[in-house]
């Protein structure tokens, strides 16, 4: 067969016939490869196998899943492994994956039976000593060290396992696709057997992702499309602190939060967050600021510092940790035009305590009082918790989900809540005080 040359872009996937610099799907530069094909690839055949039938015709059966022995990651999963699904696991290099995953795998073996293990990164000795450092040693946990995507499908096939945890998809080839392990047609072609494996044996798979500098996962977009689950594993690599958040889940609710500790013997699950994040958190100290967070169904609380100081040079710093860059310097833009505090000459740093990342609109408020505080050197009130959308006119906008995030602020000991007007007549677990606009809220938080 005449060998065919395409090029294909590794951020997105996009082909073209010829090498261009800058890829014209996604825009990112020195992403074109060269793939030659010279079989064609194989075709995955239909996961049912029968026509079309009448939706009322159909019989659905209750849900079963399968417990991890981690409830945070069942908690991130919507209950449990559901049979026949496909998880992608990212996160950076050395964050956790594989520990967590051997972890799980020897929990669903002591349940659920035989589970295979495979690595195309690592030997099947070098997971053992991993196994008995973490304690996941079971008669039940397979273990293969292998790259060759025909020869894996052969031995689930042959074997039958209860599950299966492939680490990593980037490692992994199929013989017949001729470009190398990675590439945009290897990781689409690989994670199309093990979708056909899962929905026609009903074996659920768990796949480790590499990510990018940027932070998300490495290959073309159509990977965590043809998944079911897509869960990132967050966390610095200098603290002991690990976050999985889901954020594609077709068995269960997105933006769901996992914590764990990384220790010695393994990932410990985090049960009580909140209480860890606030035991550290300085008394009366210009900056500091709480928000009840809410990650999916579990409401956490988030201490934000900000730190505003006069600037040295021409043009004023701004960084942020945990928070997005742009939504604070318009939260900046609000305070000085309505509430007229003078940023324009000042530095100004703000972080999320503790490595979590913060997305939601509710955080504005906190993020607000604690740059007013810090800037007026006036810390806010004791026992004070702040929910709200700040919009550009500087009124304060209602959020969901108040009576979680009041209960858990409650349960930490917090007794004053500054937030949106529009809440105070249906709220009686804590104090609270609803205000209209960000003027108010600075004069309730900090006084005149």
């Amino acid at each position: 067969m005449r060998k065919k040359t395409t090029y294909a872009c590794q951020a997105c996937g996009h082909q073209s016939a010829r090498w261009l610099g800058r890829c014209p799907g996604c825009g990112q530069w020195n992403t074109m490869v060269e793939e030659r094909t010279e079989a064609p690839v194989k075709t995955v055949r239909g996961l049912s196998g029968s026509g079309p039938v009448p939706v009322t015709d159909i019989v659905t059966t209750s849900e079963e899943r399968y417990p991890t022995g981690l409830s945070e990651l069942d908690r991130v999963l919507g209950g449990g492994v559901v049979p026949g699904s496909l998880v992608l696991v990212g996160g950076d290099p050395g964050i956790g994956k594989s520990t967590l995953l051997l972890q799980v795998a020897a929990a669903l073996a002591a349940r659920i039976g035989k589970v295979l293990y495979v690595s195309g990164e690592e030997s099947a000795q070098q997971i053992k000593m991993r196994a008995e450092r973490i304690g996941a040693l079971h008669s039940h946990l397979l273990l293969m060290s292998e790259t060759d995507m025909s020869g894996i499908e052969k031995v689930i096939q042959e074997s039958k396992p209860s599950a299966v945890i492939l680490d990593s998809i980037q490692t992994v080839y199929y013989p017949e696709v001729s470009s190398a392990p990675g590439s945009v047609a290897q990781v689409r072609e690989c994670t199309a057997i093990l979708m056909r494996l899962a929905k026609g044996t009903g074996i659920p798979v768990f796949v480790v992702g590499h990510v990018t500098k940027e932070g998300t996962l490495a290959g073309p977009r159509v990977l965590e499309h043809m998944v079911d689950t897509v869960l990132y594993f967050e966390g610095e690599r200098h603290q002991a602190y690990r976050i999985l958040r889901t954020v594609k889940n077709r068995f269960g609710s997105t933006n769901e939060l996992g914590i764990f500790e990384m220790r010695g013997q393994g990932l410990v699950e985090i049960l009580n967050p909140s209480e860890l994040f606030m035991n550290q958190r300085p008394e009366a100290v210009p900056g500091s600021a709480i928000i009840p967070s809410l990650e999916g169904s579990r409401p956490l609380l988030v201490e934000i510092q900000a730190l505003v100081c006069p600037t040295a040079f021409g043009t004023p710093r701004r960084m942020t940790s945990g928070l997005d860059y742009n939504r604070v310097a318009l939260i900046m833009a609000v305070l000085e035009r309505r509430v007229g505090l003078r940023l324009s000459n000042y530095d100004a740093y703000v972080s999320a305590v503790g490595g979590v990342k913060l997305d939601e609109p509710a955080a504005d408020l906190a993020v607000a009082l604690a740059i007013a505080s810090s800037f007026k050197e006036r810390p806010l009130q004791n026992h004070l918790v702040l929910v709200g959308e700040v919009g550009l006119t500087g009124e304060i906008r209602p959020v969901s989900g108040m009576d979680k995030r009041l209960h858990e602020a409650a349960k930490l000991g917090f007794k004053l809540c500054i937030g949106p007007a529009r809440e105070r007549q249906s709220l009686d677990i804590i104090e609270y005080s609803g205000v209209q606009s960000i003027q108010e809220a600075v004069e309730a938080a900090m006084g005149r």
